[in-house]
């Protein structure tokens, strides 16, 4: 009889836990995996999936304003809120159904239920228990709320999904990506949209300029940006709710949400009790290949704060199956992650910002563009382009690409190819460009700035 219940069980059914799971599976390994809430974790039911599908709503306004300047007339629109939000859930329903199939299909057992670590080789769930070999952490991670009076008067991203109409005054709290996601959302299907944030520029982390260009671009569409601020408290006001910022100015709305910061979602899981370090923020300290200090137990995704996006959770679920069960020990390469943020504009980067690039290469040399897109000519919105190439000037290595305008999430990924084959800006300029495009501008910046 075998020593365990399961080789691996899995507490998190998310993008990262599905894919550990199944590819552990596939190798053979008798493989559980519980899940408290939803299948598919944060992105697929509250984060990246249905965000960028009220992006793709929230669009169409400034579409319908631009068709003028192409000879368009167009009649009364309506935003029908409630049924966007009913096609919405109904294609959630869908991929929920689709990674319930990936995973029993693969042959893993899904528990539903609440799973606490009971020891470094047991799992509790509603009381009961089950052993496995080694025990993988995929918990992810819960939305940040600062313990400001009446903070328990706003919603955070996991409940702007579901709401019922759509609010005709909104105050977002926060700088960071899901905050410029969701005022572009709110703003493109017509709310008043003020974004609050306690810092001098909005995403912090980013390139400098990238930080300086979608700050101006976004007050420019109509969001109201109240920087250096901070709310001290809110308040119920009628059917509405008042924010009192540290400026002593107030704010009205109908709405307000908090998107500052996400957490590791560990708290309740006995992983201290089972002697798993966690760091001061509750992430799970992990190594190279994401085991903990508990030699059994394992942890990838958001509840590490490595890097918290999808695709990385997913390349460190293949990693720990191939290392535990495909006897092929495998690390994640976390040097040049793409990343976007679906803002309006769209804004994307891979490699360095320029701040780094000058501290690890010392002398290096940016190219810069900026322009007005020919799409815009004849809309005649005010909206510009703008990219950026760092190099290292001694071996003219590309380090790093950066984007603010349309489609930059989808041109980052070819260029974060680019940039892991280690691309010269000699070989960026010597490809020839697709013309005409917003694109070919990057292999056609020839002069340094």
């Amino acid at each position: 009889m075998p020593d365990y219940d399961f080789d691996l069980f899995t507490i998190g059914a998310g993008s990262g836990g599905v894919r550990a799971s199944r590819m552990a599976a596939s190798f053979g390994a008798r493989v559980a995996v519980a899940e408290e809430r939803y299948l598919g974790g944060t992105c697929v039911n509250v984060g990246g999936i249905p965000k960028k599908l009220l992006v793709y709503a929230s669009e169409f306004g400034e579409s319908f304003a631009d068709a003028a300047g192409f000879g368009w007339d167009l009649g009364p629109r309506h935003l029908d809120w409630k049924r966007l939000i009913e096609n919405k859930n109904r294609e959630i329903a869908r991929l929920n159904g689709v990674y319930r199939r990936l995973l029993t299909e693969a042959g893993a057992q899904i528990i539903e239920g609440r799973a606490v670590v009971a020891d470094p080789h047991t799992v509790t769930i509603g009381g009961r228990r089950y052993t496995a070999k080694y025990i993988l952490i995929a918990t992810g991670s819960w939305p940040v709320v600062p313990g400001v009076p009446g903070a328990n008067l706003a919603i955070t991203s996991n409940e702007a999904f579901f709401l019922e109409r759509r609010p005709e005054r909104v105050v977002l709290v926060g700088g960071g990506y899901i905050a410029l996601e969701f005022a572009g959302i709110f703003h493109g299907m017509g709310s008043q949209v003020t974004l609050v944030h306690r810092g001098a520029k909005v995403l912090r982390g980013f390139d400098e300029e990238l930080r300086e260009v979608l700050g101006r671009e976004v007050a420019k569409r109509g969001v109201a940006l109240r920087l250096n601020s901070r709310i001290e408290r809110i308040e119920k006001i009628g059917t509405g709710l008042r924010a009192h910022l540290d400026s002593h100015e107030t704010i009205e709305a109908d709405l307000m949400m908090y998107a500052t910061g996400r957490a590791p979602n560990t708290r309740g899981l006995g992983l201290e009790a089972a002697g798993v370090k966690l760091d001061e923020h509750g992430a799970v300290v992990v190594d190279e290949y994401s085991q903990s200090s508990v030699a059994s137990i394992y942890a990838i995704g958001d509840c590490t704060d490595r890097v918290m996006l999808t695709p990385v959770a997913i390349a460190e679920g293949r990693a720990v199956a191939e290392t535990l069960f495909n006897n092929r020990p495998m690390a994640v390469d976390y040097a040049g992650i793409p990343s976007a943020v679906f803002s309006q504009p769209n804004l994307g980067t891979v490699g360095l910002t320029e701040d780094e690039a000058r501290k690890q290469f010392g002398e290096i040399v940016v190219y810069r563009s900026t322009f007005r897109p020919l799409k815009h000519t004849l809309s005649g919105r005010d909206e510009s382009t703008f990219m950026k190439l760092v190099v290292d000037k001694k071996t003219d290595r590309v380090l790093g690409c950066h984007m603010i305008g349309a489609d930059a999430g989808e041109m980052i990924q070819g260029l974060a190819v680019a940039l892991k084959c280690n691309a010269t800006k000699a070989q960026f300029d010597a490809t020839i460009g697709i013309h005409p495009t917003a694109a070919e501008e990057w292999v056609t910046m020839r002069t340094a700035s």
